[in-house]
């Protein structure tokens, strides 16, 4: 039986990757590995959601795994109080815009951003 679950994203420049999911959109830390000098493997939540970020490198020496930051295969949607806040805090802290904020189905306000190492993160709200 699964008890708990998480989504690890692979990157080459952890600190940068911290800077945009801690720095700009806010999560908070609850794990890191190791716990003194740069990280290999930290992880955050957002309202029970937990997402980890893991080094590329120690994906290979850990697990033999060969990854590969990036690649767009999957996207992190994060519901957030005010899409247009959030999307120009993100690109302002650097992130690449993707789609700009626009109204879409189902009441929603969406936007997507590129992460430091090319993650797809879509941000969503309800139309106020």
């Amino acid at each position: 039986m699964i008890t708990s679950g998480l989504v690890n994203v692979f990157t080459h420049d952890i600190d940068e990757a911290l800077r945009f999911y801690q720095g700009v959109l806010n999560l908070s830390e609850s794990f890191r590995t190791p716990r003194e000098g740069t990280p290999e493997h930290v992880e955050m939540t957002a309202s029970g959601f937990v997402l980890a970020l893991s080094t590329a490198e120690a994906a290979q020496r850990v697990h033999g795994l060969a990854a590969e930051p990036g690649r767009p295969a999957m996207s992190l949607v994060f519901w957030v109080d005010d899409v247009d806040a959030v999307f120009d805090a993100a690109v302002a802290a650097g992130a690449a815009a993707v789609t700009r904020p626009h109204d879409a189905g189902n009441d929603n306000r969406n936007a997507v951003v590129r992460g430091p190492d090319g993650t797809l993160v879509e941000l969503v709200a309800k139309r106020a």
